[in-house]
């Protein structure tokens, strides 16, 4: 039992779901009809498309898939990056609902549509259950791009070409749905790639330059131990 505490020690982590799951419950009960709405002009130019609901709603279980991978099967340090990425990144975002309640006004009238058919039924269950507010930043494309990153980053994945490809492939489908199934506003989308490049820097870049600025200051990397030392470092926190 002690070993399977230390192995899995890092399950402290997903505490977050906790935090995240009842701060966005109160945001939703708070924020009613008062919040600022978002809205651009190549928001009206973009048409509404169902076929975009199917990559909308794979982003459920890409995201809990890859985080579950990197639990069990990556490097700690790589989870951690993973979850530093998306945990801190979400939490800027509720901060931003909190002090700036926003929405759009665009969703289309499913019932005036002018088609039925499964695809519009399954975005007429996303009006129904996710009111069109806290959105900009948008968390689907943030995490989206979050894990895109870390499969990408990944050691053990590297050599998994197609792996890698169809996460790029699928992280853009999803971001192109937000838009296209009328649940974000482009300027949503533009936030989220921001919020994406400062979190690419704080969970790895600033660690990825620490860790090789300590791997150079190591006493000893000169002699056989040193370097045997040296290489182990290097292969542990491989990117």
């Amino acid at each position: 039992m002690k070993d399977f505490f230390k192995k899995y020690s890092h399950a402290w982590t997903l505490l977050y779901a906790f935090i995240y799951l009842t701060w966005w419950g109160i945001l939703g009960k708070l924020v009613m009809d008062n919040y600022t709405v978002v809205h651009m002009a190549l928001d009206d130019k973009i048409p509404f498309c169902e076929w975009f609901i199917i990559p909308y709603y794979l982003w459920f279980p890409y995201i809990l898939l890859v985080i579950a991978y990197f639990f069990f099967f990556a490097q700690r340090r790589e989870y951690y990056q993973l979850v530093g990425f998306l945990f801190i990144g979400m939490t800027v975002a509720l901060i931003t609902y909190t002090v700036w309640p926003n929405g759009i006004d665009f969703r289309p009238d499913m019932e005036t549509i002018g088609r039925d058919n499964i695809l519009t039924r399954l975005t007429g269950f996303i009006y129904a259950n996710d009111r069109a507010i806290n959105c900009c930043p948008s968390i689907h494309c943030f995490n989206s791009i979050g894990v895109c990153i870390g499969i990408n980053k990944c050691a053990s994945l590297r050599q998994k070409k197609g792996i890698r490809i169809g996460s790029v492939v699928l992280s853009t489908l999803i971001c192109l749905s937000t838009v296209f199934v009328k649940q974000h506003s482009v300027q949503d989308v533009f936030w989220a790639l921001v919020l994406g490049a400062v979190m690419y820097v704080a969970a790895y870049m600033v660690p990825d330059y620490i860790a090789a600025k300590k791997k150079e200051g190591e006493p000893g990397a000169d002699t056989k131990t040193g370097e045997g030392e040296a290489k182990g470092y290097s292969k542990t926190f491989q990117l």
